[in-house]
């Protein structure tokens, strides 16, 4: 460090520059350059004054790197340059080619502070910052020849386009130089950030580790420390043996400065001026997208070297990496095979968006549980959704469909991984009680069906409460997305269930009865809450079809869950569910209702023949009352469709039971058999049909007609209609039940 010190006081740092670079002439003259560089390659022609904006831009960058003297901020010239400099940074961002110039008179000291600062704060790229001019510029630090607050300022200036660098390798190779200045206690919070962005597992080291380990015994427990230590203890957790919490509601504040809201702002200009649409790219050569924030992190960042030098050797370097220890970038994987040969070695990009649209990293993801990778994948994605949310930020409309496809994205990486991001849920909870409804509803729903199992009174209060409020309040179609979401949920958290169990030894399922016992209490939470919202809404939508359709998908899955996902819980659905689809005019809803109800049938009875036996030790048994419920739905459904004495024999309190006087005054003739499967409201229309059909000859229509063999040959009509369900319920459960009655029937 003293070297670096009596080295810079007498001469500037070195300048590099990168022939992918395109210089200010090509800039100016809309010149065919590198696309990675400029996002002005496509642009019209400008108008006379873009022309003079220009011109000013560049006697302003001639100005600053030929300036020696100390200037005063009053001086004319230099007031004229800087607002130059502003007004285009402002208006169309600055190009790759003048930020080497302007960070090294920010930091070099030429000016003071005022003058500094307004150069920092106009530092706004148009595309991308190249990786060598934030090196020079960090070599001013070493010489101290600017101020604390300007050091401040260039290090939240480098966290706010961290994303914006074209390359990171050689920064990285300065981890140590930052990781001094964690002395500093003002710059502490800014300095830890960034190393969070920084880090690899070759940075973390035995002496850094105690340093942060003494700087917290001396700060305290400062979220900023605890967030780069538990990244050491994932790359090295040998190192670190301190117990530090698994996640924190923020680890670092937003950098504050003008450049976040400029860049939006830029990006925004930019997109509406080009009439070249840009697509996202995946890949060293392609030009980096040039929306907002989070497309420029789902842009894999390329190579830190020439790419001329990377298409020379990059077989040789293949080869070179497959026969050492050498970690693999992320640039160079292509295939699958390439995949399997480095997949130990697979170093991760500095920009975790990237991963989200890489399906080779995502396998990665799938196959090893690096809990490095989700941590820094957590505070991406915390960050992004936190400060993007279209509702929850101002005068944010213009980027809503944006925000959408960003969501999008992130959902079908949650179905790639067949898990949730706890970062989605933590922004789930936080915004639906500012949520309308509305605003990305299909995209916000899906996050719903991926959350994390949780503890039921954690979910109760975060999700359940601020969802039944928008439930009850909006449409009939919300009502029902929302149910399928539920569904969604539903099955997910039972796939866990038998992840968890084929992947636990006979002794560690006996061992984790209270873990099993928290699944059973949660799921059995959504259900009872599907089934009171379920009930409420068949009141507010006068038992709407198509609702009933969706609360019954959602039964359907409820009623397998002892057989197809090994969970002992088995929940009727409410009385309010059920009667509103055995006494509606809807038969497919009818024959799903009769399936469900088989199904209910077979779980029941295999997990009575389990007790039973007891060849298989039972953890949890159902209660007499779920049995107890099933066979007043039974009877209830029997007596309405087979023996038509559902008016006399449903014993449900909130069946639909009638005394015989009060049935007489309906004066429906013989009413003690006419509510049947001939007669019932959702099949009478297959009666009508069956009776043209077999006798074509009769001029009225008589539903009497169909008893005895006709009663079996309708059975057999019905099923040819694809009444599956249906079928089954009355070959498994109806013969069983009704035989008993079988000789009072007229119609058997």
């Amino acid at each position: 460090m003293e070297q670096s010190q009596s080295s810079k006081t007498s001469k500037r740092p070195l300048q590099f520059r990168d022939t992918n670079q395109t210089d200010m002439s090509a800039w100016r003259k809309k010149g065919r350059t590198d696309p990675e560089n400029s996002v002005l390659d496509h642009q019209p022609p400008n108008d006379q004054k873009d022309d003079n904006e220009q011109d000013s831009l560049e006697e302003a960058f001639r100005y600053f790197e030929e300036v020696q003297d100390r200037v005063s901020l009053k001086n004319s010239i230099l007031q004229k340059h800087l607002t130059a400099v502003e007004s285009v940074a402002l208006q169309r961002g600055l190009p790759p080619e003048g930020f080497n110039v302007l960070l090294d008179v920010a930091l070099s000291g030429k000016f003071g502070d005022a003058v500094n600062t307004r150069i920092l704060r106009s530092l706004i790229p148009a595309s991308v910052v190249p990786e060598d001019s934030v090196v020079s510029s960090v070599s001013w630090l070493c010489v101290s020849k600017c101020s604390g607050n300007v050091q401040l300022l260039f290090l939240k200036w480098l966290i706010t386009v961290f994303d914006f660098i074209d390359h990171k390798e050689q920064l990285n190779a300065l981890y140590g130089f930052f990781f001094s200045f964690l002395q500093e206690e003002k710059m502490c919070p800014f300095v830890c950030h960034l190393l969070y962005l920084l880090t690899r597992k070759e940075n973390v080291k035995p002496f850094r580790v105690r340093r942060l380990l003494d700087l917290q015994a001396k700060m305290g427990t400062q979220p900023y420390l605890q967030a780069l230590l538990s990244l050491y203890k994932l790359f090295c957790p040998e190192l670190v043996t301190i117990t530090l919490p698994r996640k924190m509601k923020a680890y670092f504040r937003d950098p504050e400065g003008p450049w976040k809201a400029a860049i939006n702002t830029v990006r925004q200009r930019n997109q509406e001026n080009t009439q070249v649409a840009r697509p996202l790219f995946l890949g060293t050569a392609q030009p980096q997208s040039q929306k907002r924030k989070w497309n420029t992190q789902i842009s894999i960042p390329a190579s830190s070297r020439n790419k001329i030098n990377f298409e020379e050797d990059r077989e040789k370097k293949c080869i070179d990496l497959h026969s050492t220890n050498e970690s693999f970038p992320v640039e160079q994987l292509q295939t699958f095979s390439q995949l399997l040969q480095n997949i130990h070695r697979l170093e991760f990009p500095s920009q975790m968006g990237s991963v989200l649209t890489n399906p080779l990293l995502l396998h990665y993801m799938n196959c090893f549980k690096d809990e490095s990778v989700n941590l820094r994948l957590y505070y991406w994605m915390e960050q992004t959704l936190q400060q993007e949310c279209t509702w929850c930020v101002v005068d944010n409309s213009q980027y809503e469909e944006e925000f959408k496809n960003f969501l999008e994205t992130v959902y079908e990486t949650e179905c790639f991984l067949q898990e949730g991001f706890s970062s989605c849920e933590e922004f789930l909870y936080k915004s639906l009680p500012l949520w309308d409804g509305f605003c990305c509803r299909s995209q916000i729903l899906r996050f719903v069906s991926w959350i994390p199992l949780r503890s039921s009174s954690e979910i109760k209060s975060h999700l359940y409460n601020p969802l039944a409020q928008l439930f009850f309040t909006s449409s009939l179609y919300f009502k029902c997305s929302v149910l399928e979401s539920l569904k969604e949920l539903l099955q997910n958290w039972l796939n866990c269930q038998v992840t968890r169990l084929d992947s636990e030894s006979d002794s560690e399922v006996h061992s984790s009865n209270t873990t099993l016992s928290g699944l059973v209490n949660t799921i059995a939470e959504l259900i009872h809450f599907v089934g009171w919202i379920s009930t409420v809404a068949l009141r507010l939508e006068s038992n709407h079809t198509f609702l009933l359709h969706f609360i019954l998908d959602f039964y359907e899955t409820v009623c397998d869950m002892y057989l197809r996902y090994d969970l002992p819980l088995l929940i009727m659905p409410p009385p309010r569910v059920f009667y509103a689809v055995l006494l509606g005019m809807d038969s497919v809803n009818l024959n799903q209702l009769c399936y469900i109800m088989h199904r209910y049938r077979t779980n029941l009875v295999t997990a009575k023949e389990n007790e039973l036996s007891k060849k298989k030790i039972l953890q949890f048994k159902f209660s007499n009352q779920t049995y107890q419920e099933y066979n007043k739905y039974l009877t209830a459904m029997v007596g309405c469709l087979w023996t038509s004495n559902v008016f006399q024999k449903d014993i449900h309190p909130q069946g639909i039971a009638m005394d015989d006087e009060l049935l007489k005054k309906t004066e429906v003739p013989d009413f003690k058999n006419s509510f049947n499967i001939v007669c019932h409201p959702a099949l009478m229309s297959y009666a009508f049909f069956y009776l043209q059909q077999a006798f074509p000859d009769n001029t009225t229509v008589d539903f009497s007609l169909i008893k005895g063999k006709e009663w079996n040959r309708y059975l057999e009509y019905l099923y040819l209609q694809g009444l599956d369900g249906l079928k089954v319920f009355i070959e498994s459960s109806v013969k069983r039940i009704s035989q008993a009655s079988h000789s009072k029937s007229g119609n058997v």
